[in-house]
């Protein structure tokens, strides 16, 4: 008997969404960074364990919307939940809530999904203000289960996956056994290298930064990438391109070599900049870097 279940991870930014979804999948689908709001997109990873489907869709963080591109992420949110069979709620351990948060557990709460809270980062926090944070959202919600653990770590990851298999049902597997995510090619390419400017430009670039993978050739054991970086003024261009080029060379060696890791092939990779203007808020720009469906 083969069973599924389609599970949304939701919480605000930078809470470690991203980081959970890669731990629980054993693999990276989803870039990391230390800067809030680095998904943008539904990132959906898929794990199958013998009978046993687990389809997980890592969402962009809960905040208040300040541009188009925000309207979006957020828009994306609702989409997921009202397809999907389950919550995986992330939280900061010994944190309050904020009123996105609050608001999301309320939404979901009176849809009658099955929510499992997931106390994220408990190797940074203290244990008397966990166990009076989870006393108090117990109070308030009905969870399936809470779990404290560290996505970082990977403790806690077994106890997830037995609070999940109660609640998968019969079903046929919608993916293939091998199957890891639902993301193109080009799309994870393109992944790679904002992950890069992110991390590499932490401080300095905000996150008016989108990458297009404009040409994607494999040939004779080479993958060869044209791909350009899109930010919203000179200044950032000169930033990321940095003295004589160094910083965009390094952001190119980093990206190559996760890129060669993940595709197991050598990588050849040709970076440019460019500016466009508030990109953030033109909707035929944010239609050609992928955010199309939620647009319409």
């Amino acid at each position: 008997m083969t069973k599924t279940a389609f599970i949304m991870i939701a919480g605000k930014p930078n809470v470690g969404k991203s980081t959970l979804l890669n731990t629980l999948l054993g693999e990276k689908v989803a870039i990391v960074s230390r800067k809030p709001q680095t998904t943008r997109n539904r990132i959906t990873g898929v794990l199958t364990k013998g009978e046993n489907q687990y389809v997980f869709t890592d969402t962009p963080g809960l905040h208040k919307p300040k541009t188009l591109l925000g309207e979006y992420m957020m828009k994306s949110v609702g989409n997921v939940a009202e397809s999907s069979d389950i919550v995986l709620f992330v939280i900061e351990a010994g944190t309050e809530l904020n009123p996105n948060e609050y608001s999301a557990l309320d939404k979901y709460q009176a849809m009658g999904m099955d929510v499992i809270l997931i106390i994220n980062k408990t190797d940074k926090a203290n244990k008397v203000k966990i166990l009076q944070q989870i006393s108090e959202l117990s109070q308030k919600y009905t969870f399936h289960s809470v779990i404290p653990i560290s996505a970082l770590n990977g403790d806690g990851i077994d106890i997830i996956f037995q609070e999940l298999e109660p609640l998968l049902t019969e079903s046929i597997h919608f993916f293939p056994e091998d199957y890891i995510t639902d993301q193109p090619e080009r799309k994870i390419f393109a992944e790679i290298i904002r992950e890069k400017v992110l991390r590499l430009l932490d401080d300095e670039i905000p996150h008016g930064v989108a990458v297009s993978v404009e040409d994607f050739k494999e040939k004779k054991g080479l993958l060869s990438v044209r791909a350009e970086i899109y930010c919203e003024r000179d200044s950032h261009k000169r930033i990321i391109i940095g003295k004589n080029g160094a910083m965009l060379k390094k952001i190119g060696t980093y990206a190559r070599e996760d890129a060669e890791a993940l595709f197991e092939t050598k990588v050849f990779l040709d970076l440019w900049v460019k500016v466009k203007e508030n990109w953030r808020d033109r909707p035929s720009l944010l239609s050609d870097f992928g955010f199309k469906d939620e647009l319409e």
